[in-house]
């Protein structure tokens, strides 16, 4: 008799406990997974607005740079000067 109390008890209370805990686990991975995807994707976000105005920056090095090609005389040497003063960024 006391045998199948014990398997009683372990078939009602014990499987979903066992479940129960499994199932917390499992939750918690998963959000721990998640919240690291969203850090990485809020860090690929910076890294991609960072890369769009470092080349927006050199896109217009190179607007300036096409104009002192085409410009003749006097004003190129004068746009020369002037990016000599200016920062690089």
């Amino acid at each position: 008799m006391p045998n199948s109390m014990l398997i009683f008890f372990l078939i009602v209370v014990g499987i979903p406990v066992v479940a129960g805990l499994l199932a917390d686990v499992y939750k918690r991975q998963l959000k721990f997974k998640e919240r690291q995807l969203e850090l990485l994707g809020n860090q690929t976000a910076e890294k991609a607005a960072q890369y769009a105005a470092h080349t927006e920056r050199l896109e217009q090095r190179v607007r300036v740079l096409e104009r002192i090609v085409t410009d003749r005389g006097i004003v190129v040497a004068d746009e020369i000067e002037k990016l000599r003063d200016e920062p690089l960024n």
